[in-house]
Parts: C-alpha cells; structure tokens; sequence
C-alpha cells in the first residue's frame, strides 16, 4: 500500500511545477506507472491481473528505455520548492480518496 501512495505523489508531482520531486524522477507519470503495475502485481496473482499490470509496466519500462535512447532527459534537477509540497499534498489526498473510493469505483475492496 505504500507504493500507492508513492505513485500518487510522482502522478500529482507530473503536473506540478519543477521541483526536486520531478527533478529526481524526470519522467515522474512513468515512475507512477510502473509502480501502480508493480504494486498491484504483487498484491493481486491471478491470470487477468498478470496480463493487465504486466502489460502497463512492461509498457512504462519500454518507454523509458525509448526515451532514454532518444536523449530525453525529462525535468533538470532543482531544489526543493513550493511544487514539492503541492505534490506531496495532491499526491496523499488523491491516495486517501481512493483508498475509500475503491470499492465503489473498481467494485474490489483493498484489504
């Protein structure tokens, strides 16, 4: 559950103005992919979950890789600002409210 939590901080982190956040991660939506996909591996094993969220995360490492190659260095580094923080703020309220909104809104209670 706390790799949710990370992935809604570098997902609100993507529309929030440069930052340390989004200096460290450069492409900060693919780093919220991949660890969407991975947490959802690891917590569901099932056939259909295997192919959905491995697909999205082979996806999200194959396009990192592609953007890499093609010299696409994402955000330059920063110091901490105020972008941080909306990040961190958007980013935990966002997981909070989907922590209750899950079941009515994907029909699967997390625990």
């Amino acid at each position: 559950m706390l790799l949710m939590w990370f992935a809604f901080v570098a997902l609100a982190a993507t529309y929030c103005p440069p930052g340390k956040v989004k200096g460290m991660l450069r492409h900060p939506m693919l780093v919220a992919v991949k660890t969407w996909a991975l947490a959802h591996l690891l917590a569901n094993g099932d056939l259909g979950a295997l192919l959905l969220f491995g697909a999205f995360l082979a996806w999200a490492v194959y396009d990192r890789i592609a953007l890499k190659r093609r010299g696409d260095m994402g955000a330059p580094p920063s110091s901490f600002t105020s972008g941080d923080m909306i990040a961190i703020a958007v980013g935990t309220a966002a997981y909070l409210a989907m922590l209750w909104l899950h079941p009515m809104l994907i029909g699967v209670a997390i625990i």
